[in-house]
Parts: C-alpha cells; sequence; structure tokens
C-alpha cells in the first residue's frame, strides 16, 4: 500500500480501516480497526512525547502493517508535517534536514547505526521509537548514549501500536516498559500479560507474553506459546536465546520439536556450519537442561515480513528435520 491509497482509505465513509498483524506466531490475520480508537492511540503518543504541529515525522514503515499506518495517522492528528521514505533497510540515507520524530524496526536501526552520516542523522532525531522485535543488549548500549529520546515499544496489532514505552537513552534508561496512564496491566493464572485499554481496545486484552510486573512497570519474559516443555521442565525460548546471544556468530534461533522420551526438546536452528563449535558453546555458556538437544543447519533463520522471528515456521523446520 502506497500512501495515497491510506489516505484515500482513511477518508473514506467507513469507520474502519482493514489491518493485518505482524504473522509472528503463524499466519498474518485480518483486522477491522475503528478510526476513532486509532486516533485516541495517536493523541496518546503524541501527547506523551509532546509533539507539536509542524514538527517533522520519518514514515519509514511499511503501510500494509498498524506500525506504517499509525505514523500517518500521528501526523494527520497533530498536525506534523510526514516525511516519507521508502521502507527498507537504510531510512536515513536519503534524508535532509532534522526530524522530529520517528519509527523503525530494530533492523532498520541497526543498519542505520553502521554508516556514519546515517548514524548523525539518527542521533539528531528528537524521539526515536524502536518496536516490531527484540533489541539486543549491544545495540541497548549504543542507545544509551544518544542525546535525545529514544524508546523501546510494547504493543501489537490489537492495541492499535503500542500501549506502553520504556526509555533506552540517558539516565533515564530503564529495561521497564512503563504503560500509558489511559493503560492498565496485570497477570492472569499463567503469568500472561492482560492489557485493559479502552481507548484503543474493547474490553480486557489478554496476551500470549509471559511478563513480571513491578512498582517500575512491567518487562517480558517471553511467549507463552515459546514454552518448551522439556522432561517436567519449562524452558523459554527467548530466554535462551539472549543467554546466547553474547557468543554466536550469525543468525540462530531456539525452537522445539516433539519428542517420545522427553514431550518436548529444546531445538537450535542455526546459519553456522560447525555444529561441533555450536554445541560446545551452548555447553558453556547455558544451564545442562537448557541446551539443544538437536542443532539444525539453515540457510537463512526465518523471519516475517516485519522482521520478528517466524516461529511457527521455525517449528516446521524443526518437524521436518527429523
Amino acid at each position: 500500500m502506497v500512501l495515497q491509497e491510506f489516505l484515500d482509505e482513511w477518508n473514506n465513509a467507513s469507520d474502519s480501516v482493514l489491518v493485518h498483524t505482524s504473522g509472528s506466531t503463524g499466519e498474518p490475520k485480518p483486522m477491522w480497526a475503528e478510526k476513532r480508537r486509532m486516533l485516541a492511540s495517536a493523541r496518546i503518543t503524541c501527547d506523551f512525547l509532546g509533539l507539536k504541529p509542524g514538527e517533522r515525522a520519518l514514515l519509514c514503515m511499511s503501510l500494509d502493517y498498524i506500525a506504517g499506518k499509525m505514523m500517518v495517522v500521528r501526523a494527520l492528528e497533530r498536525g506534523l508535517q510526514l516525511v516519507a521514505v521508502e521502507p527498507d533497510g537504510h531510512p536515513l540515507a536519503g534524508v535532509e534536514g532534522p526530524i522530529d520524530f520517528a519509527a523503525m524496526v530494530p533492523m532498520q536501526v541497526y543498519n542505520s547505526l553502521q554508516v556514519p552520516e546515517e548514524r548523525r542523522r539518527l542521533m539528531q532525531i528528537g524521539n526515536l521509537i524502536i518496536g516490531g522485535g527484540a533489541i539486543d543488549d549491544r545495540m541497548e548500549r549504543q542507545l544509551r548514549s544518544f542525546p535525545h529520546a529514544v524508546w523501546s515499544t510494547y504493543g501489537m496489532t490489537e492495541t492499535l501500536s503500542h500501549i506502553a514505552l520504556r526509555r533506552l537513552s540517558g539516565p533515564a534508561a530503564s529495561p521497564w516498559y512503563m504503560s500509558f496512564d489511559t493503560v492498565k496491566v496485570s497477570l492472569d493464572d499463567e503469568g500472561c500479560l492482560v492489557i485493559d485499554a479502552p481507548a484503543v481496545h474493547e474490553g480486557r486484552l489478554v496476551t500470549h507474553d509471559r511478563a513480571e510486573l513491578s512498582s517500575r512497570g512491567f518487562r517480558i519474559i517471553g511467549r507463552k506459546d515459546n514454552v518448551i516443555c522439556s522432561g517436567g521442565i519449562k524452558i523459554q525460548a527467548e530466554e535462551v536465546e539472549r543467554a546466547l546471544k553474547p557468543f554466536m556468530r550469525g543468525g540462530f534461533m531456539i525452537t522445539k520439536r516433539k519428542d517420545e522420551k522427553f514431550g518436548e526438546i529444546v531445538v537450535m536452528l542455526t546459519e553456522q556450519t560447525d555444529m561441533a563449535e555450536v554445541e560446545e558453546l551452548c555447553v558453556a555458556a547455558l544451564p545442562k537442561y537448557w541446551c539443544p538437544r538437536r542443532y539444525i543447519h539453515v540457510a537463512q533463520i526465518p523471519l516475517t515480513e516485519t522482521g520478528k522471528p517466524a516461529r511457527a515456521v521455525a517449528e516446521r523446520m524443526a518437524r521436518e528435520a527429523g
């Protein structure tokens, strides 16, 4: 979808627009989003960040998904000057002049950090929000010294973009997400986050994200779908990946496969070819019961169109590998 197509849809007589979920845990699904709730979400974000009419907002994300659509809605709601570029891996390559507000995925931030001129432009953004995927420790360390506000977002298509932010830059940097004033969060019996955000979603939304709550906010442990029950022990795939991230060369992903003896086993997909080296690394870095019982070489780790791990595809690859 191009910008004019979305504007035509936004300005038609319908009270809703069609969006699609990201597909990180399966096939993308269509969903109708109410325009009034999208405006409410935009207003909450603009108020929180203190955005003002006339400021420049960078649109560098696909309009096929909620993140891109909401950047346009924020510009409309607040009277921002929208600077639209192709949604590719180097969104700042051809941008001239100051940018007051931008939303990017981690891959776009990573690429921008590698090119001196793009890094300079990235550092000049007044408010940068990053969503759509995990931010690794190395990137967090790089962003901590940025002079302006950099935020990690928490949200989903069902909440019409984010309902909480955590600061990545400056002395206020934190591992905890703080939800907006209009949002309340709690945990269900399985430890999954429950969201009550009446301005953007009707009724309570029970997520599949296992979380921890504190007076400082909440942090995400991992997806309930990604718990591996192996020999009576529950292993969170994302926690295993975080533990391995500093040591692995190339892409990798932790997934699972059914097993007659253990119920499920931990499986690693890796782009590395030296499996003996990978296994030795895992044994050194992980608790014994977290170590993969099967290592599978793949040419490329499966990702969704928005750059998230394609968990359902990974499970299928592990199953078909035998």
